[in-house]
């Protein structure tokens, strides 16, 4: 998906404005949750999702969606990532 028809898609699903996060190379954050809704779409390099026992990668162009207060752990491609993501409580 491009980032015009994503933050079209964001507008239309009531998401306040997105905002753009990077994170660094090859770094892992433990099991932890949001208090937010969230929809993102990768811009630049991977991000791996784990919500129980799977794991899934995403890379530039795809968009992932995690609700609210869902576990998950997240793992940052050897580029680290860039991604533009909704966030709704």
């Amino acid at each position: 998906m491009d980032r015009n028809a994503f933050t079209e898609s964001l507008t239309k699903e009531g998401f306040p404005d997105a905002v753009v996060v990077t994170r660094e190379a090859n770094v892992e954050m433990d099991v932890h949750e949001h208090p937010f809704e969230a929809r993102a779409l990768i811009l630049e390099g991977e991000l791996s999702i784990r919500v129980d026992d799977e794991e899934r990668a995403y890379r530039v162009g795809d968009v992932f969606h995690l609700p609210a207060n869902k576990p998950h752990s997240e793992r940052y491609g050897p580029n680290g990532v860039t991604y533009l993501v909704g966030r709704k409580q």
